[in-house]
């Protein structure tokens, strides 16, 4: 067997063990130092392009995920514990959208006051956690989202998220046009 084909094995074992993505540094301390990770992986992607599963770019990182063509027949029906709560879902949108952005910040831009237990939902699911604190009066905690929110909703990063006019045209967002406060803008 091949040097190469050797690496392509191990880079394959590698991912397809792994929890969740894993990035090129991760990857390369499993290989020679020599060896050209990002050509293997573009050669490991084109390997199982029309397979099952593709190999995935996710949260900065690298991931085998079911084809999407094949979801639908794949999906399970099972009954959810906790589903997000309107208000959860645009919190979590605010916060997407505007990080590092703070309580006061969030309620401003969505309009209503936002309770404790919205925030605590979604640090439940993983999804935002506390960031610093903004210098002012009061120091109030940052929000962010966190690496799972990215693999959770299949995202490289926050720059795969939708545009938002994209979202108020299918109805999924509903607020007013979102205007981030001038203190949020110091960041």
């Amino acid at each position: 067997m091949s040097e190469r084909a050797q690496q392509l094995r191990l880079l394959e074992g590698l991912l397809f063990a792994a929890t969740e993505p894993l990035g090129e540094e991760a990857l390369s301390r499993h290989l020679e130092e020599a060896a050209d990770i990002p050509a293997l992986l573009r050669e490991l992607t084109e390997s199982f392009a029309g397979h099952g599963v593709n190999l995935v770019r996710l949260a900065g990182g690298w991931a085998f995920r079911t084809a999407p063509d094949l979801a639908p027949k794949l999906r399970v029906e099972r009954t959810v514990a906790h589903k997000l709560s309107r208000a959860a879902v645009e919190t979590l949108a605010v916060i997407a959208y505007y990080q590092p952005v703070t309580r006061a910040e969030i309620e401003q831009i969505r309009g209503v006051v936002v309770a404790k237990g919205t925030i605590d939902a979604l640090m439940e699911a993983g999804w935002v956690r506390p960031k610093g604190r903004r210098a002012g009066p009061g120091r109030p905690l940052l929000w962010v989202t966190t690496r799972e929110f990215l693999v959770h909703f299949s995202l490289d990063s926050l720059n795969d998220l939708p545009a938002l006019d994209e979202l108020r045209g299918t109805g999924l967002l509903d607020l007013a046009p979102l205007a981030l406060p001038e203190a949020a803008k110091e960041v």
